[in-house]
């Protein structure tokens, strides 16, 4: 996924962008590149490779000028390399511009400018954004409206950053299903794709929504309607992050602090929604029909949620990647309906398209989302937020337990509200989950452990997960994060499946890796490892009985905690492992390859 920093004030605009860019890496990439204006001329440098290396071999910190636009490009048109990398230019070299998304028309649209005499550089749909604009400011020498005139003609999503030379003092900025904020200094003003591109300079923030366009001088903002040109009133919003926190802190990589900030983080969840989830769970009571949207691995705490609530609540609600749910269930949604959004970011493509789906057949929306003021939370009816702060590593962990953490408290609620559990049991339940971060750091304590055991797995092939009930969206997820940053083949299933054709995989030391908690499922825990065990798997089990030891390998004792909130605990140390078999595999577990933080696009 691209990412967008964009810069005007009194300092050197390049020093702002290549710091900006570096903090948006984690959006994964391919090339880079950036624009600055000075004199009446546009500066502009870029290539395929990382930014350390470009920032050498191009000079982009020797590059002229106080305003000027950077981008980070994941290829969607045109392979990666210099020529396709972003800025691009028009034919006069007037215009240059940067963009996230995919232009779905821009086949037609080159096509015609074709006709028209314009001379394309690159491969790219982005190249016909600067060319178009180019031809309506022919007719149309204001360029704000030439601009406007120029996207009304795009279909697709796109964020944009825009410079012209006309304007010395101004930079452009649209969304349209791509994210973009603001940053508002004194005497300077910032753009980009995410708040921690700018976060050293300022935490004051302006969340810009579909069809809007800013124009930012170093003293002054404005938000308009891209469709009407009118001016749209926004708040400015302070984020409660702090530049350390989006910092590595000593670590050596953002994933390993993220997944060390995991007790922090779960403490603020909780004390994050205190007093929301009350409304909430009042509301969802109220609703017949229930369904969970997300994607990866906010998809497996949904199927965490479902098992909670059915437990808990005795509601049953449906759990459908939202890349599926609207061609699954669009029938069935209606204003008796109510539909859960699970997103870290709040601008994950499918997920939106299934929030913005619900909304037009009338049913209510409930976000549990991350990132204060994205999409997410200004479609939504109601915003539950996990306060787990900045997470950089494209592989989630603490943004996940939080997830966990703020669907427990939901569950626990709604079961309060609908009388279906006893106040002893929740009462304990909810004294439970306020023990849980103590129980994470008890986990993080055996990191050395889980290193170790790591380096004996460092050359294996495939990887089973396996749990039931509860545990089995842990397996999932467990496989996930092994398959995203080691890049080692692995399946989660449940346990109960195995039989029914994965057993024929199995064969002498294959790592089989166990989530078996006390509880309803364990006793048939035991015989799916003694099934996997006669077949020479080798077996690697999480839990608190001593009978695990038996039947393992490698044993991971887990502290005591109810069935329901192991999920939180007991994908810790599932964590911890592919951490350290990709850093034994010389992966950089912060940047998996072929993988963005948030997919904006579809």
């Amino acid at each position: 996924m691209c990412g967008i920093i964009g810069y005007i004030g009194d300092r050197a605009a390049c020093e702002v962008i290549v710091k900006g860019l570096k903090r948006l890496e984690y959006r994964g990439y391919d090339s880079a590149g950036i624009v600055t204006e000075d004199g009446g001329k546009l500066h502009i440098k870029k290539g395929a490779g990382k930014i350390d290396e470009l920032t050498g071999k191009l000079g982009l910190l020797e590059m002229p000028g106080k305003r000027g636009i950077g981008h980070t490009r994941w290829a969607t048109h045109g392979v990666p390399n210099d020529i396709n990398a972003h800025p691009h230019s028009d034919c006069t070299g007037k215009i240059a511009l940067v963009h996230n998304g995919i232009i779905e028309n821009f086949a037609e649209l080159r096509e015609e400018l074709l006709k028209r005499g314009h001379t394309f550089r690159s491969d790219t749909d982005t190249e016909v954004i600067a060319h178009l604009i180019e031809e309506e400011l022919k007719s149309e020498p204001d360029f704000e409206k030439a601009m406007r005139k120029a996207l009304l003609r795009l279909k697709g999503s796109f964020a944009l950053g825009i410079i012209y030379t006309g304007e010395p003092d101004k930079l452009y900025f649209v969304r349209n299903e791509s994210p973009l904020v603001l940053g508002i200094g004194e005497g300077e003003n910032f753009a980009a794709s995410d708040v921690p591109a700018f976060l050293e300079y300022t935490n004051r923030v302006v969340f810009l929504d579909d069809r809007e366009y800013a124009i930012i001088t170093k003293d002054s903002w404005v938000v308009k309607n891209l469709d009407t040109g009118e001016v749209v009133e926004k708040p400015v919003k302070e984020i409660g992050w702090t530049l350390e926190m989006a910092e590595k802190a000593g670590f050596p990589h953002f994933m390993l602090k993220e997944i060390y900030e995991q007790p922090r983080a779960i403490r603020d969840a909780i004390h994050g929604n205190a007093d929301a989830i009350r409304t909430v769970a009042e509301e969802i009571a109220r609703h017949d029909k229930i369904f969970i949207v997300a994607m990866g691995t906010s998809y497996h705490a949904g199927l965490v949620g479902r098992y909670l609530f059915q437990r808990l609540a005795k509601k049953v609600p449906i759990v459908e990647d939202a890349s599926e749910f609207r061609y699954e269930f669009e029938d069935l949604i209606d204003e008796k309906a109510l539909v859960i959004a699970i997103t870290q970011s709040g601008e994950t493509a499918d997920t939106l398209a299934a929030m913005k789906l619900a909304k037009k057949r009338g049913a209510k929306v409930l976000a549990i989302v991350n990132v204060v003021g994205s999409m997410a939370t200004r479609i939504a009816d109601l915003t539950l937020y996990t306060h787990a702060g900045p997470e950089i590593g494209v592989a989630a962990t603490k943004t996940y337990t939080t997830q966990l953490t703020v669907l427990t408290m939901l569950a626990i609620e709604l079961a309060r509200v609908l009388g279906t559990a006893s106040e002893e049991y929740l009462n304990e339940l909810e004294e439970g989950l306020k023990a849980v971060p103590d129980l994470v750091e008890a986990v993080l304590q055996h990191d050395e452990g889980l290193k170790e055991l790591a380096e004996g797995l460092r050359d294996r092939k495939d990887f089973f997960y396996i749990g039931r009930g509860i545990s089995v969206p842990t397996a999932l997820e467990g496989a996930l994060k092994l398959k995203e940053i080691s890049y080692i083949h692995a399946e989660g299933l449940s346990a109960g499946e195995l039989k029914h054709g994965p057993l024929a995989l199995l064969e002498d030391g294959v790592p089989v890796v166990a989530i078996a908690p006390s509880g309803k499922t364990f006793d048939k825990m035991i015989g799916n490892i003694e099934e996997s065990r006669a077949r020479g798997a080798f077996i690697i089990t999480l839990g608190d009985s001593e009978e695990l030891r038996r039947v393992s390998d490698a044993f991971i004792e887990m502290p005591p905690v109810d069935e329901l909130l192991s999920p939180i605990v007991y994908v810790v140390p599932l964590q911890l492992i592919a951490y350290h078999l990709a850093v034994l595999r010389g992966n950089d577990p912060d940047k998996p390859r072929n993988l963005a933080k948030s997919v904006t696009v579809e």
